[in-house]
């Protein structure tokens, strides 16, 4: 798992940055009900993102489990960042309109339990918007997907059908759904040779020691290694809270 404290000050700039922020953006606020008029951002990170996600009359908060992601995004969002578990989050039952989580659940074995907090921080009618799927996002059918396939997890944290069957339990029923582009997220070989090296993909793929060093060296042989393939289309949920 990777250490977000010290991922905060390079994290924008290997993730796609303001194209990749602004699409994300764009999307969760067209899920947002317009009577909304307050919004938190569950895994806001450095709040690249969440600065994005404005319109007249919403005020939007953003909450991390990371101090260094947090304190980024503190200079962003004037301070109206929290620092907290999205398990436990620091906000009263039903006093939110809105809630979003952006590439989240996926790093998470205990998904179920943020849904859970999501809802209960919700208003009745309110919605929240989340991205599923992630990682499945990232097969665009490239020769770099062939060398991943026979790896990847079939169980995701953030599988569509379980993030909706959860959020049945707690009273959020499906409302809509969003696709946007993951502008600059195109893998090049060589990039997820070093990426699979590091362990930046325990949520995505199953790799003992000796998987993970073969997969990067095929990874490295494969033709253009620098050229970054095709960029990902993720997908977004909203679930509305039942009145």
């Amino acid at each position: 798992m990777l250490d977000y404290d010290i991922e905060a000050a390079r994290y924008d700039a290997t993730r796609g940055g303001v194209p990749r922020a602004q699409s994300a953006a764009r999307a969760v606020l067209a899920l947002i009900p317009g009577r909304a008029a307050t919004l938190l951002d569950v895994g806001c990170g450095t709040g690249l993102v969440t600065e994005r996600m404005t319109r007249p009359g919403l005020l939007v908060f953003g909450a991390d489990a990371s101090a260094g992601m947090a304190r980024v995004a503190a200079g962003r969002l004037d301070s109206r960042v929290v620092l907290g578990d999205s398990r436990r989050l620091p906000f009263a039952d039903s006093s939110l309109d809105a809630v979003s989580s952006v590439w989240l659940l996926h790093l998470l074995p205990d998904a179920p339990a943020v849904i859970a907090e999501c809802a209960r921080v919700l208003r009745p009618g309110g919605v929240y918007v989340t991205t599923v799927d992630k990682d499945a996002s990232h097969d665009v059918h490239s020769d770099v997907d062939a060398l991943l396939a026979p790896h990847r997890v079939s169980d995701a944290h953030d599988a569509a059908p379980r993030v909706m069957a959860v959020a049945a339990e707690h009273g959020l029923r499906r409302a809509g759904e969003a696709r946007f582009t993951g502008h600059g997220q195109g893998w090049a070989p060589s990039d997820v040779a070093q990426r699979v090296a590091r362990g930046y993909f325990a949520s995505a793929l199953s790799l003992t020691g000796d998987q993970s060093s073969l997969l990067a060296h095929e990874l490295t042989m494969l033709p253009d290694p620098e050229v970054p393939r095709a960029d990902p289309v993720y997908r977004l949920l909203a679930l509305r809270k039942e009145a």
